[in-house]
């Protein structure tokens, strides 16, 4: 059984929890009233905004060291929503890997919106969770906790991969917000 702290209380850091208890594991919920609490799960998930994560690291980076930390923001120009804010050949979560040298981190459940997740499905298909990273135990151990919520979770390659998997996330959020998809639908991989 995993233990999973989830710092963001929004509707992706809900989603994200109740996945995690789907499957059985422990799950605490950090908001930004819990400042001094301290994270005590195996598994940390970035639940917050692109533009909150540095104060996140700044605040808690020392109780990262060892963790695996799941990044699954989308590093959107929320001004415009016209671009991505990284540059082209890099990602959020090559980002937090270099500010968390001693942490293990993956990005995932950024090419998911929170009805997906809680739903389980993508229309007819199973909501997949797409995972990279370079640790491929961290791979493996938060793909237990997906699959154990009932979800598919396909590894997605290297840590490089996270740039694709947030262009992917980008265009997602792009079609919603335009309307052309729902927030309840999405992407989906048909295996």
């Amino acid at each position: 059984m995993a233990h999973v702290s989830i710092i963001g209380t929004g509707t992706m850091g809900q989603a994200v929890a109740g996945l995690v208890t789907k499957g059985g594991n422990t799950v605490e919920l950090l908001g930004r009233d819990d400042a001094d609490t301290p994270v005590t799960g195996d598994v940390v998930v970035l639940a917050v905004y692109y533009g909150a994560v540095a104060d996140v690291i700044a605040q808690r980076g020392a109780q990262l060291a060892g963790k695996v930390v799941v990044d699954i923001t989308n590093p959107v120009d929320v001004e415009t929503f016209d671009s991505l804010v990284v540059p082209a050949d890099g990602s959020a979560t090559a980002e937090i890997a270099a500010a968390l040298p001693q942490s293990r981190v993956v990005k995932a459940f950024n090419t998911t919106f929170a009805a997906t997740l809680a739903s389980g499905t993508v229309g007819e298909q199973p909501t997949t969770v797409l995972i990279a990273g370079d640790d491929t135990d961290a791979k493996s151990e938060l793909a237990a906790i997906v699959t154990a919520g009932g979800l598919r979770a396909i590894d997605a390659g290297s840590l490089r991969r996270a740039r694709e998997l947030e262009a992917l996330g980008f265009l997602q959020i792009s079609l919603a917000a335009g309307e052309k998809i729902a927030w309840t639908g999405g992407f989906a991989v048909a295996a």
